[in-house]
């Protein structure tokens, strides 16, 4: 099996609200949108957000429980990119959960939350490289 991910899909209670975080805040572009889901497509897989009672209809569950014990990530070229990325976030409905700081292992990180309290590590490490494409590699 390949080591890939090609979708990863948030559940959202406000598709507009939702919207405005990803497209307006971090700039992502939409590739496909409706009344139910949005689709931006990113360097290697697609991210959406669909609205929460539609993907629980999808996947035949009760139970799309909201935010759980992960995060994302998006990585950015420099320390003070950090706080910056998340200030900026925030003021297109983001929540700062924590503050730009140096992690133990070394780096910067912050979090920051989607307007449905999906968690997002805004990060630099020092070790990983970034292409023009956003393609992080993971280095020591």
């Amino acid at each position: 099996m390949q080591h890939q991910i090609s979708v990863v899909t948030l559940g959202v209670r406000d598709l507009a609200r939702s919207r405005r975080f990803y497209a307006e805040g971090f700039g992502w572009h939409p590739v496909f949108e409706n009344e139910e889901i949005i689709f931006y497509q990113m360097n290697g897989f697609v991210l959406g957000t669909w609205l929460r009672n539609a993907l629980a209809e999808d996947m035949q569950s009760n139970c799309v429980a909201g935010p759980g014990a992960y995060s994302l990530a998006h990585n950015v070229a420099s320390r003070e990119d950090v706080q910056a990325t998340i200030d900026h976030l925030s003021g297109f409905g983001g929540r700062i959960l924590r503050p730009a700081d140096e992690p133990p292992h070394g780096g910067m990180r912050g979090y920051v939350a989607d307007p449905d309290e999906h968690a997002w590590e805004i990060a630099w490490n020092p070790a990983w490289s970034i292409d023009a494409e956003g393609h992080v590699t993971f280095g020591l």
